[in-house]
Protein backbone atom coordinates (compact mmCIF):
# COMPACT_ATOMS: atom_id res chain seq x y z
CA UNK A 1 0.00 0.00 0.00
CA UNK A 2 2.79 2.39 0.93
CA UNK A 3 4.59 1.59 -2.32
CA UNK A 4 1.46 2.32 -4.35
CA UNK A 5 0.93 5.59 -2.51
CA UNK A 6 4.56 6.54 -3.14
CA UNK A 7 4.23 5.72 -6.84
CA UNK A 8 1.02 7.75 -7.13
CA UNK A 9 2.66 10.70 -5.38
CA UNK A 10 5.68 10.42 -7.67
CA UNK A 11 3.49 10.35 -10.77
CA UNK A 12 1.48 13.35 -9.59
CA UNK A 13 4.68 15.25 -8.81
CA UNK A 14 6.08 14.44 -12.24
CA UNK A 15 2.90 15.56 -13.92
CA UNK A 16 2.81 18.79 -11.93
CA UNK A 17 6.47 19.43 -12.62
CA UNK A 18 6.06 18.83 -16.31
CA UNK A 19 3.00 21.09 -16.43
CA UNK A 20 5.00 23.71 -14.59
CA UNK A 21 7.77 23.49 -17.13
CA UNK A 22 5.19 23.81 -19.86
CA UNK A 23 3.80 26.96 -18.30
CA UNK A 24 7.32 28.24 -17.85
CA UNK A 25 8.03 27.53 -21.50
CA UNK A 26 4.94 29.42 -22.54
CA UNK A 27 5.32 32.30 -20.11
CA UNK A 28 9.00 33.11 -20.74
CA UNK A 29 9.65 34.51 -17.30
CA UNK A 30 13.29 35.56 -17.28
CA UNK A 31 14.42 36.88 -13.87
CA UNK A 32 16.75 39.31 -15.63
CA UNK A 33 13.77 40.98 -17.28
CA UNK A 34 12.42 42.18 -13.96
CA UNK A 35 15.44 44.46 -13.61
CA UNK A 36 14.85 45.91 -17.04
CA UNK A 37 11.21 46.56 -16.25
CA UNK A 38 11.89 48.14 -12.87
CA UNK A 39 14.82 50.34 -13.90
CA UNK A 40 13.34 53.04 -16.09
CA UNK A 41 10.06 51.21 -16.87
CA UNK A 42 8.54 54.26 -18.49
CA UNK A 43 11.33 54.78 -21.00
CA UNK A 44 12.43 51.18 -21.45
CA UNK A 45 8.88 50.17 -22.37
CA UNK A 46 8.01 53.05 -24.66
CA UNK A 47 11.37 53.17 -26.38
CA UNK A 48 10.73 49.95 -28.27
CA UNK A 49 7.74 51.58 -29.92
CA UNK A 50 9.73 54.03 -31.96
CA UNK A 51 11.76 51.72 -34.14
CA UNK A 52 13.35 49.64 -31.38
CA UNK A 53 14.98 52.51 -29.46
CA UNK A 54 15.05 50.12 -26.50
CA UNK A 55 18.50 48.89 -27.51
CA UNK A 56 19.84 52.45 -27.63
CA UNK A 57 18.23 53.41 -24.36
CA UNK A 58 19.61 50.45 -22.45
CA UNK A 59 23.12 51.15 -23.70
CA UNK A 60 23.34 54.72 -22.36
CA UNK A 61 23.33 56.18 -18.87
CA UNK A 62 20.27 57.94 -17.52
CA UNK A 63 20.49 61.72 -17.45
CA UNK A 64 23.03 61.96 -20.27
CA UNK A 65 22.53 64.01 -23.45
CA UNK A 66 22.17 60.86 -25.51
CA UNK A 67 19.48 59.54 -23.16
CA UNK A 68 17.49 62.79 -23.45
CA UNK A 69 17.78 62.61 -27.25
CA UNK A 70 16.16 59.17 -27.34
CA UNK A 71 13.52 60.34 -24.90
CA UNK A 72 12.57 63.29 -27.12
CA UNK A 73 12.12 61.01 -30.14
CA UNK A 74 9.64 58.92 -28.14
CA UNK A 75 7.68 62.02 -27.18
CA UNK A 76 7.31 62.95 -30.84
CA UNK A 77 4.94 60.01 -31.34
CA UNK A 78 2.53 60.59 -28.42
CA UNK A 79 0.71 63.44 -26.72
CA UNK A 80 0.48 61.16 -23.69
CA UNK A 81 1.55 57.67 -22.81
CA UNK A 82 0.45 55.96 -19.58
CA UNK A 83 3.48 54.32 -18.01
CA UNK A 84 1.42 51.93 -15.89
CA UNK A 85 0.27 49.10 -18.17
CA UNK A 86 -3.43 48.31 -18.54
CA UNK A 87 -2.45 44.67 -18.54
CA UNK A 88 0.79 42.74 -18.38
CA UNK A 89 1.44 39.14 -19.40
CA UNK A 90 4.48 37.00 -20.05
CA UNK A 91 5.04 38.04 -23.66
CA UNK A 92 3.91 41.66 -23.64
CA UNK A 93 2.12 44.46 -21.87
CA UNK A 94 -0.48 46.95 -23.04
CA UNK A 95 -0.43 50.72 -22.48
CA UNK A 96 -2.99 53.42 -23.15
CA UNK A 97 -1.72 56.33 -25.24
CA UNK A 98 -2.93 59.33 -27.24
CA UNK A 99 -1.40 60.07 -30.64
CA UNK A 100 -0.80 63.57 -31.99
CA UNK A 101 -3.77 63.20 -34.35
CA UNK A 102 -6.04 62.73 -31.29
CA UNK A 103 -6.61 58.98 -31.56
CA UNK A 104 -6.65 57.10 -28.26
CA UNK A 105 -4.85 53.81 -28.80
CA UNK A 106 -3.87 50.66 -26.97
CA UNK A 107 -0.19 49.88 -27.55
CA UNK A 108 0.88 46.28 -27.09
CA UNK A 109 4.63 46.11 -26.50
CA UNK A 110 6.61 42.88 -26.52
CA UNK A 111 8.87 42.42 -23.51
CA UNK A 112 12.62 42.70 -24.17
CA UNK A 113 14.56 39.44 -24.56
CA UNK A 114 11.44 37.36 -25.21
CA UNK A 115 12.52 36.54 -28.76
CA UNK A 116 15.97 35.32 -27.76
CA UNK A 117 14.86 33.64 -24.55
CA UNK A 118 11.99 31.69 -26.10
CA UNK A 119 14.19 29.23 -28.02
CA UNK A 120 16.16 28.50 -24.84
CA UNK A 121 12.96 27.92 -22.91
CA UNK A 122 11.65 25.44 -25.46
CA UNK A 123 14.96 23.59 -25.54
CA UNK A 124 14.96 23.37 -21.73
CA UNK A 125 11.36 22.16 -21.73
CA UNK A 126 12.20 19.50 -24.33
CA UNK A 127 15.10 18.20 -22.22
CA UNK A 128 13.04 18.11 -19.03
CA UNK A 129 10.04 16.43 -20.65
CA UNK A 130 12.33 13.80 -22.20
CA UNK A 131 13.84 13.16 -18.75
CA UNK A 132 10.38 12.71 -17.21
CA UNK A 133 9.47 10.32 -20.02
CA UNK A 134 12.54 8.19 -19.26
CA UNK A 135 11.63 7.95 -15.57
CA UNK A 136 7.86 7.58 -16.02
CA UNK A 137 7.11 5.87 -19.37
CA UNK A 138 3.35 6.12 -18.78
CA UNK A 139 3.43 9.89 -19.18
CA UNK A 140 3.42 11.28 -22.70
CA UNK A 141 4.10 15.01 -22.70
CA UNK A 142 6.11 15.57 -25.87
CA UNK A 143 3.03 17.08 -27.48
CA UNK A 144 3.53 20.05 -25.14
CA UNK A 145 6.89 20.74 -26.72
CA UNK A 146 5.56 20.26 -30.25
CA UNK A 147 2.66 22.65 -29.65
CA UNK A 148 4.95 25.27 -28.10
CA UNK A 149 7.32 25.09 -31.06
CA UNK A 150 4.44 25.58 -33.46
CA UNK A 151 2.46 28.27 -31.63
CA UNK A 152 5.12 30.43 -30.01
CA UNK A 153 6.53 32.02 -33.21
CA UNK A 154 2.98 32.95 -34.21
CA UNK A 155 2.27 34.57 -30.85
CA UNK A 156 5.53 36.53 -31.03
CA UNK A 157 4.59 38.03 -34.41
CA UNK A 158 2.19 40.87 -33.61
CA UNK A 159 1.50 41.47 -37.30
CA UNK A 160 0.07 37.95 -37.42
CA UNK A 161 -2.10 38.87 -34.42
CA UNK A 162 -3.38 41.91 -36.30
CA UNK A 163 -4.27 39.78 -39.34
CA UNK A 164 -6.14 37.32 -37.09
CA UNK A 165 -8.11 40.18 -35.55
CA UNK A 166 -9.20 41.48 -38.94
CA UNK A 167 -10.07 37.99 -40.19
CA UNK A 168 -12.29 37.11 -37.24
CA UNK A 169 -13.92 40.57 -37.30
CA UNK A 170 -14.92 39.98 -40.93
CA UNK A 171 -15.89 36.35 -40.27
CA UNK A 172 -18.26 37.25 -37.41
CA UNK A 173 -19.48 40.59 -38.79
CA UNK A 174 -23.13 39.48 -38.52
CA UNK A 175 -22.88 39.61 -34.72
CA UNK A 176 -23.50 43.27 -33.92
CA UNK A 177 -22.77 42.64 -30.23
CA UNK A 178 -19.15 41.65 -30.98
CA UNK A 179 -16.49 44.37 -31.05
CA UNK A 180 -12.88 43.79 -32.10
CA UNK A 181 -10.36 46.64 -31.93
CA UNK A 182 -9.28 48.15 -35.24
CA UNK A 183 -5.60 47.66 -36.07
CA UNK A 184 -3.49 50.69 -37.01
CA UNK A 185 -1.14 49.10 -39.52
CA UNK A 186 0.84 52.23 -40.36
CA UNK A 187 2.28 52.23 -36.80
CA UNK A 188 2.51 48.50 -36.03
CA UNK A 189 5.54 46.20 -36.24
CA UNK A 190 6.24 42.56 -35.38
CA UNK A 191 6.95 43.56 -31.78
CA UNK A 192 4.57 46.49 -31.32
CA UNK A 193 0.85 46.51 -32.11
CA UNK A 194 -1.26 49.69 -32.21
CA UNK A 195 -4.98 49.10 -31.76
CA UNK A 196 -8.17 51.04 -31.22
CA UNK A 197 -8.58 51.59 -27.48
CA UNK A 198 -11.57 49.77 -25.98
CA UNK A 199 -12.44 49.24 -22.35
CA UNK A 200 -15.02 47.38 -20.29
CA UNK A 201 -15.46 44.98 -17.39
CA UNK A 202 -14.11 41.45 -17.44
CA UNK A 203 -16.59 38.89 -18.66
CA UNK A 204 -16.49 36.93 -15.39
CA UNK A 205 -17.11 40.00 -13.21
CA UNK A 206 -20.72 39.42 -12.18
CA UNK A 207 -20.68 42.37 -9.76
CA UNK A 208 -19.64 44.72 -12.61
CA UNK A 209 -22.53 43.44 -14.72
CA UNK A 210 -25.02 43.94 -11.90
CA UNK A 211 -23.79 47.52 -11.35
CA UNK A 212 -24.14 48.28 -15.07
CA UNK A 213 -27.46 46.45 -15.54
CA UNK A 214 -25.95 43.88 -17.90
CA UNK A 215 -27.85 40.61 -18.32
CA UNK A 216 -25.46 37.74 -17.54
CA UNK A 217 -27.63 35.25 -19.43
CA UNK A 218 -27.45 37.44 -22.54
CA UNK A 219 -23.65 37.60 -22.26
CA UNK A 220 -23.34 33.84 -21.80
CA UNK A 221 -25.73 33.24 -24.70
CA UNK A 222 -23.85 35.57 -27.06
CA UNK A 223 -20.46 34.21 -26.02
CA UNK A 224 -21.69 30.71 -26.84
CA UNK A 225 -23.06 31.89 -30.20
CA UNK A 226 -19.81 33.43 -31.38
CA UNK A 227 -17.63 30.52 -30.23
CA UNK A 228 -19.97 27.94 -31.76
CA UNK A 229 -19.76 29.87 -35.03
CA UNK A 230 -15.96 29.93 -34.84
CA UNK A 231 -15.57 26.24 -33.97
CA UNK A 232 -18.28 24.44 -35.91
CA UNK A 233 -18.95 26.67 -38.92
CA UNK A 234 -15.67 28.43 -39.70
CA UNK A 235 -13.01 26.25 -38.08
CA UNK A 236 -11.02 29.35 -37.09
CA UNK A 237 -11.00 29.55 -33.29
CA UNK A 238 -9.77 32.18 -30.84
CA UNK A 239 -8.06 29.93 -28.27
CA UNK A 240 -7.41 32.24 -25.35
CA UNK A 241 -10.79 33.45 -24.01
CA UNK A 242 -9.59 34.05 -20.46
CA UNK A 243 -11.47 36.88 -18.69
CA UNK A 244 -8.75 39.46 -19.34
CA UNK A 245 -9.24 38.97 -23.09
CA UNK A 246 -13.05 39.12 -23.09
CA UNK A 247 -14.60 42.40 -21.92
CA UNK A 248 -18.22 43.52 -21.71
CA UNK A 249 -19.64 47.02 -21.88
CA UNK A 250 -23.05 48.58 -22.24
CA UNK A 251 -23.20 51.29 -24.91
CA UNK A 252 -24.56 54.50 -23.28
CA UNK A 253 -26.25 55.73 -26.48
CA UNK A 254 -27.99 52.53 -27.64
CA UNK A 255 -28.23 50.54 -24.39
CA UNK A 256 -26.87 47.48 -26.20
CA UNK A 257 -24.32 45.28 -24.47
CA UNK A 258 -21.13 44.58 -26.40
CA UNK A 259 -18.59 41.79 -26.03
CA UNK A 260 -15.05 43.00 -26.75
CA UNK A 261 -12.64 40.27 -27.86
CA UNK A 262 -8.93 41.00 -27.35
CA UNK A 263 -5.58 39.25 -27.85
CA UNK A 264 -5.75 37.49 -31.21
CA UNK A 265 -2.29 35.96 -31.16
CA UNK A 266 -3.39 32.33 -30.69
CA UNK A 267 -5.88 30.80 -33.13
CA UNK A 268 -6.51 27.20 -34.10
CA UNK A 269 -7.37 26.35 -37.70
CA UNK A 270 -9.42 23.15 -37.90
CA UNK A 271 -9.17 20.90 -40.94
CA UNK A 272 -12.49 20.11 -42.58
CA UNK A 273 -12.43 16.47 -41.45
CA UNK A 274 -11.69 17.33 -37.82
CA UNK A 275 -14.27 20.12 -37.80
CA UNK A 276 -17.04 17.93 -39.21
CA UNK A 277 -16.25 14.97 -36.95
CA UNK A 278 -16.21 17.35 -33.99
CA UNK A 279 -19.63 18.71 -35.11
CA UNK A 280 -21.10 15.23 -35.33
CA UNK A 281 -19.59 14.22 -32.01
CA UNK A 282 -21.21 17.15 -30.24
CA UNK A 283 -24.53 16.42 -31.94
CA UNK A 284 -24.28 12.88 -30.59
CA UNK A 285 -23.35 14.11 -27.11
CA UNK A 286 -26.33 16.48 -26.98
CA UNK A 287 -28.69 13.72 -28.17
CA UNK A 288 -27.08 11.08 -25.89
CA UNK A 289 -26.55 8.90 -28.97
CA UNK A 290 -23.85 6.70 -27.47
CA UNK A 291 -23.15 4.71 -30.64
CA UNK A 292 -22.32 7.90 -32.51
CA UNK A 293 -20.39 9.25 -29.52
CA UNK A 294 -18.20 6.15 -29.73
CA UNK A 295 -17.91 6.35 -33.52
CA UNK A 296 -16.84 9.99 -33.77
CA UNK A 297 -14.65 9.89 -30.66
CA UNK A 298 -12.72 7.02 -32.26
CA UNK A 299 -12.45 8.97 -35.52
CA UNK A 300 -10.90 11.80 -33.54
CA UNK A 301 -8.25 9.47 -32.15
CA UNK A 302 -9.72 8.61 -28.73
CA UNK A 303 -9.81 4.84 -29.39
CA UNK A 304 -11.02 2.79 -26.42
CA UNK A 305 -10.76 5.88 -24.23
CA UNK A 306 -13.83 7.42 -25.86
CA UNK A 307 -15.79 7.57 -22.55
CA UNK A 308 -12.96 9.58 -20.99
CA UNK A 309 -12.82 11.82 -24.09
CA UNK A 310 -16.57 12.50 -23.86
CA UNK A 311 -16.23 13.41 -20.18
CA UNK A 312 -13.27 15.73 -20.87
CA UNK A 313 -15.13 17.55 -23.66
CA UNK A 314 -18.29 18.07 -21.64
CA UNK A 315 -16.75 18.30 -18.14
CA UNK A 316 -19.52 15.94 -17.05
CA UNK A 317 -19.56 12.47 -15.55
CA UNK A 318 -20.07 9.43 -17.76
CA UNK A 319 -23.47 8.90 -16.13
CA UNK A 320 -24.54 12.44 -17.11
CA UNK A 321 -23.26 11.94 -20.66
CA UNK A 322 -25.39 8.78 -20.94
CA UNK A 323 -28.50 10.36 -19.45
CA UNK A 324 -28.24 13.66 -21.33
CA UNK A 325 -25.97 16.65 -20.62
CA UNK A 326 -28.70 19.08 -21.72
CA UNK A 327 -31.20 17.63 -19.26
CA UNK A 328 -29.22 17.09 -16.06
CA UNK A 329 -27.94 20.17 -14.20
CA UNK A 330 -24.37 20.19 -12.91
CA UNK A 331 -24.19 19.42 -9.18
CA UNK A 332 -21.43 19.99 -6.63
CA UNK A 333 -21.26 16.24 -6.08
CA UNK A 334 -20.60 15.71 -9.79
CA UNK A 335 -17.87 18.36 -9.78
CA UNK A 336 -16.14 16.62 -6.87
CA UNK A 337 -16.44 13.28 -8.67
CA UNK A 338 -14.87 14.73 -11.82
CA UNK A 339 -11.93 16.23 -9.91
CA UNK A 340 -11.34 12.95 -8.08
CA UNK A 341 -11.44 10.91 -11.28
CA UNK A 342 -9.11 13.37 -13.04
CA UNK A 343 -6.38 12.56 -10.52
CA UNK A 344 -7.15 8.84 -10.67
CA UNK A 345 -7.01 8.63 -14.47
CA UNK A 346 -4.02 10.89 -15.03
CA UNK A 347 -2.03 8.29 -17.06
CA UNK A 348 -5.06 7.64 -19.31
CA UNK A 349 -5.61 11.38 -19.75
CA UNK A 350 -2.01 11.92 -20.86
CA UNK A 351 -2.29 8.97 -23.26
CA UNK A 352 -5.49 10.43 -24.71
CA UNK A 353 -3.98 13.90 -25.14
CA UNK A 354 -1.09 12.33 -27.00
CA UNK A 355 -3.49 10.45 -29.33
CA UNK A 356 -6.03 13.04 -30.45
CA UNK A 357 -5.28 15.47 -33.30
CA UNK A 358 -3.24 18.47 -32.16
CA UNK A 359 -6.09 20.73 -33.26
CA UNK A 360 -8.25 19.25 -30.49
CA UNK A 361 -5.77 20.21 -27.75
CA UNK A 362 -6.41 23.94 -28.02
CA UNK A 363 -10.15 23.29 -28.30
CA UNK A 364 -10.01 21.49 -24.94
CA UNK A 365 -8.26 24.52 -23.46
CA UNK A 366 -10.86 26.83 -25.01
CA UNK A 367 -13.72 24.70 -23.65
CA UNK A 368 -12.27 24.88 -20.14
CA UNK A 369 -11.86 28.66 -20.25
CA UNK A 370 -15.42 29.16 -21.52
CA UNK A 371 -16.72 26.81 -18.83
CA UNK A 372 -14.89 28.84 -16.21
CA UNK A 373 -16.68 31.98 -17.41
CA UNK A 374 -20.05 30.20 -17.32
CA UNK A 375 -19.35 29.00 -13.78
CA UNK A 376 -18.47 32.53 -12.64
CA UNK A 377 -21.69 33.86 -14.19
CA UNK A 378 -23.64 30.84 -12.86
CA UNK A 379 -24.96 30.05 -16.36
CA UNK A 380 -23.07 26.80 -16.84
CA UNK A 381 -24.65 24.12 -19.02
CA UNK A 382 -27.68 26.27 -19.82
CA UNK A 383 -30.04 24.94 -22.47
CA UNK A 384 -29.35 27.95 -24.72
CA UNK A 385 -25.67 27.03 -25.09
CA UNK A 386 -26.57 23.55 -26.36
CA UNK A 387 -29.19 24.99 -28.71
CA UNK A 388 -26.60 27.37 -30.20
CA UNK A 389 -24.17 24.51 -30.68
CA UNK A 390 -26.88 22.38 -32.32
CA UNK A 391 -27.76 25.13 -34.78
CA UNK A 392 -24.15 25.62 -35.81
CA UNK A 393 -23.54 21.88 -36.15
CA UNK A 394 -26.62 21.45 -38.35
CA UNK A 395 -25.59 24.37 -40.58
CA UNK A 396 -21.99 23.15 -40.84
CA UNK A 397 -22.90 19.56 -41.76
CA UNK A 398 -25.59 20.68 -44.22
CA UNK A 399 -23.22 23.10 -45.96
CA UNK A 400 -20.66 20.31 -46.32
CA UNK A 401 -23.25 17.88 -47.70
CA UNK A 402 -24.46 20.41 -50.28
CA UNK A 403 -20.88 21.11 -51.39
CA UNK A 404 -20.35 17.38 -52.05
CA UNK A 405 -23.56 16.89 -54.03
CA UNK A 406 -23.96 17.54 -57.77
CA UNK A 407 -27.70 16.89 -57.76
CA UNK A 408 -30.01 19.89 -57.44
CA UNK A 409 -32.71 17.59 -56.07
CA UNK A 410 -30.34 16.27 -53.38
CA UNK A 411 -29.23 19.81 -52.50
CA UNK A 412 -32.89 20.82 -52.12
CA UNK A 413 -33.48 17.82 -49.84
CA UNK A 414 -30.54 18.79 -47.66
CA UNK A 415 -31.74 22.41 -47.44
CA UNK A 416 -35.27 21.36 -46.50
CA UNK A 417 -33.96 18.97 -43.85
CA UNK A 418 -31.71 21.73 -42.49
CA UNK A 419 -34.61 24.21 -42.34
CA UNK A 420 -36.85 21.68 -40.54
CA UNK A 421 -34.15 20.86 -37.99
CA UNK A 422 -33.50 24.55 -37.28
CA UNK A 423 -37.26 25.15 -37.02
CA UNK A 424 -37.53 22.36 -34.43
CA UNK A 425 -34.77 23.94 -32.37
CA UNK A 426 -36.46 27.36 -32.58
CA UNK A 427 -39.75 25.81 -31.48
CA UNK A 428 -38.08 24.05 -28.55
CA UNK A 429 -36.35 27.30 -27.55
CA UNK A 430 -39.72 29.11 -27.63
CA UNK A 431 -41.17 26.37 -25.44
CA UNK A 432 -38.36 26.81 -22.90
CA UNK A 433 -38.93 30.58 -22.81
CA UNK A 434 -42.67 30.14 -22.30
CA UNK A 435 -42.03 27.54 -19.64
CA UNK A 436 -39.94 30.02 -17.69
CA UNK A 437 -42.47 32.85 -18.00
CA UNK A 438 -45.72 33.52 -16.11
CA UNK A 439 -47.70 33.12 -19.33
CA UNK A 440 -46.02 29.77 -19.89
CA UNK A 441 -47.00 28.61 -16.40
CA UNK A 442 -50.63 29.55 -17.07
CA UNK A 443 -50.61 27.68 -20.40
CA UNK A 444 -49.05 24.57 -18.81
CA UNK A 445 -51.54 24.71 -15.91
CA UNK A 446 -54.45 25.10 -18.36
CA UNK A 447 -53.31 22.16 -20.51
CA UNK A 448 -52.87 20.05 -17.38
CA UNK A 449 -56.42 20.94 -16.24
CA UNK A 450 -57.80 20.08 -19.69
CA UNK A 451 -56.00 16.73 -19.61
CA UNK A 452 -57.38 15.80 -16.18
CA UNK A 453 -60.88 17.04 -17.06
CA UNK A 454 -61.05 14.80 -20.09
Amino acid sequence: MARRALKLASLATAAAATTGFYLYGNKHLDPNDFGVVRVGRAFATTAIITFDYLTSLRSVSRGTEEYESVKSQINELFISFEDAPLGAASLAQVHKAVLHDGRTVAVKVQHPKVQTQSSKDILLMEVLVSAVKQIFPDFEFMWLVEESKKNLPLELDFLNEGRNAEKVAHMLRKFDFLKIPKIYWELSTKRVLFMEFMEGGQVNDKAYMERNCINVNEISHNLGKMYSEMIFVNGFVHCDPHPGNVLVKKCPSTGKTHIILLDHGLYQVLSENVRLDYCRLWQALIKSDMKRVQKYSRRLGAGDLYPLFACMLTARSWESVNRGIDRLPVTKQEDVEIRTNAAMYLPQITKLLNSVPRQILLLLKTNDLLRGIESALQTRASASSFLNMSRCCIRAVSTHQRSKSDSLYRKAQISISEALSLWQINLYELFLRLKGSQLGNWVIAFLSWMHHSS
